[in-house]
Formats: structure tokens, sequence, C-alpha cells
């Protein structure tokens, strides 16, 4: 984890509504240049949603989402492209289509947005996968092909093929065993100390929070409820936090070596 400066996402009086049920309401929340920040809260509260927003993906009702000091809302096509170059984000389900190999999917990002030619970003993708821990002949094979945890390492090499300065996380260990989750923590953790991104984790996994976050925000009642380290989080008296942590109070190794 590296010490950050300045801010990379500025979320202002973000409002979200759909219909008339409200996600967010005046949510206010800053990211720090170099910094792990976790995404957590209860079922609704809205963390895939902003996450959504954060990457131009759906836009809030009224707020402003600023992303490397630029409004979201204001860049035109081409501004909206160079940014998107900016950032890479791994999808809950992989994101990965499932009629291209792991290596051209891994590979689609350099060819939409570089001209380098096929055998490059060849070597490129195989590069990527190499460094997520696949094996080459991973590379050869559809995403169905793939276990879970191999596929999660797909879904992350592709995310940072580009070499994001940014890198938006979305259920990193959903769905995964134990050994393979923990196997997520290390790789994050080895993303991070390679090319230093600011990295944005949606994630309901307390053992992934304690292990890997230098801070967590905590969403519920349409707004940051909470936001601090997990040490300071645990110890917050304000029930809906409180609570949180009680329903989630069984935490498993990794959090637990974390928290030593």
């Amino acid at each position: 984890m590296t010490a950050p400066t300045g801010d990379v996402i500025e979320l202002r009086e973000i409002c979200t509504r759909f219909g008339s049920h409200t996600v967010h309401e005046g949510l206010n929340l800053c990211v720090r240049r170099g910094e792990i920040l976790g995404l957590a809260g209860g079922s609704g509260s809205g963390k895939s949603v902003l996450l959504r927003e954060m990457i131009g993906l759906q836009r809030p009702n009224s707020g402003e989402v600023r992303v490397f000091d630029q409004d979201l809302a204001t860049l035109d096509a081409a501004q909206g492209q160079a940014m998107r170059r900016r950032w890479g984000v791994m999808f809950q389900r992989g994101g990965l289509f499932g009629s291209l190999s792991v290596r051209q999917n891994v590979g689609l990002p350099l060819r939409e947005h570089s001209a380098l030619d096929d055998a490059l970003i060849d070597s490129i993708a195989e590069w990527k996968l190499a460094l997520t821990g696949l094996p080459p002949e991973a590379g050869l094979k559809l995403p169905s092909e793939l276990s879970g945890g191999m596929l999660k390492r797909a879904a992350l090499a592709r995310a940072i093929a580009l070499d994001p300065e940014l890198l938006f996380l979305d259920e990193p260990t959903s769905g995964l065993d134990p050994a393979s989750s923990g196997g997520v923590d290390e790789l994050i953790l080895r993303t991070q100390a390679l090319f230093d991104p600011t990295i944005v984790i949606v994630s309901h996994d307390l053992d992934l929070l304690w292990q890997v976050c230098d801070r967590v925000a905590v969403l519920g009642d349409g707004r940051v409820l909470a936001l601090g380290t997990m040490d300071e989080l645990s110890q917050d008296s304000q029930p809906t936090v409180a609570a949180y942590f009680t329903n989630h109070r069984e935490a498993g190794p990794r959090a637990r070596r974390a928290a030593a």
C-alpha cells in the first residue's frame, strides 16, 4: 500500500434515483491518488451503482463526478475515449467475450486504443496473463474453460492491459473458495506494487477489505456513513455501521492475519 497524494476521483452531492427509489442522496466521496479504497455496505446500498457512475456507464440524477479533475458529464466523445484509456475495469462476472480466446480478450483494449500490430498485442497479452499468474496455455482457452479463480485473473489481466492509472474492481472475490480468494488478495497487492494505480474495490468480502484496503467507505441511507481504515470502522459506534460489522463478524483467516 502506498502513501496517497491528491484526489483522483471526487463525487460531489451525488443523487441517484430509479423511479421512486432513492439510491444516493447527497453522497460525497474523494478517492486519493495511489490508495486502495474499498466500497462496502449492505445489499442495495448503491456500491455497484456508484462504481458505474465513476466509470461513466451511468449518470447520477444530479451532482458531479470528477475523475482526474474533469467532470465526466462535460466530456465529448474524443475526451471520453481518452479518459477510458486511463482506467481499467474488472467486472463482477469477468465480462470477457465468450467467443474470443482469453488472450484475445486481454488484447482487445490494445486493439481498440493502439496502432500496435497483432503479434505485439498477443505478446503483451501473454505478458499480462503471466503477471496475473496464469500459465501460457490459459490464453488459448475460451473463458468458459477456465475455473472461477482463473477467470478472475484473466479479467484482471484485461483490466491492466493499458497500464491504467486507475483500476476498478467489482466484487473480485465473489464466488471463489477461500484459497482462491486469498490468491486474489495477493494479486491485487502485487498489481498495485507493480503499476502503482489508484484502485477502487466494490466488495462485501470483509477479509478482502481487511487485507488490501488503505481506507473503506461504508455506504448506507443514500450516503457515505463512515470512511476510514478497517480498524477504525470496526470500532465505529454508528448503528448501521456497527450492524454491518456485526453481521460480518466471523472474518476468516485472511482478515485476522491483516488485523494482527
